[in-house]
């Protein structure tokens, strides 16, 4: 009783669709920083409604690829929002 050791075609992982029947993507499109766009120079802890913006319902910060922010402001935005909420300004996560 020996068993045969035969390969079976396995279908492949795109579902037989051609290339040439792929969609083709576009390119998203770029988000602009609001901070440089209005020229606001510091963001404040303070402002607890712009820092709302940039956190989600259980109150994690957005990443700067989904808040469009550059790099220097993300960083900011990423203090400023620690700080609030240090100071009771923001909270931690949900309720």
């Amino acid at each position: 009783m020996e068993k045969d050791n035969k390969k079976v075609a396995m279908p492949p992982k795109d579902g037989g669709a051609d290339d040439k029947f792929k969609k083709a993507r576009r390119p998203m499109k770029r988000k602009v920083c609001e901070f440089c766009e209005k020229g606001i120079a510091e963001i404040d802890y303070k402002d607890v409604q712009r820092l709302r913006r940039y956190t989600t319902e259980k109150g994690k910060i957005v990443s700067a690829r989904t808040s469009g922010c550059c790099a220097r402001h993300q960083r900011e935005l990423t203090v400023a929002i620690k700080r609030a909420r240090n100071m009771a300004l923001l909270a931690f996560k949900a309720e």
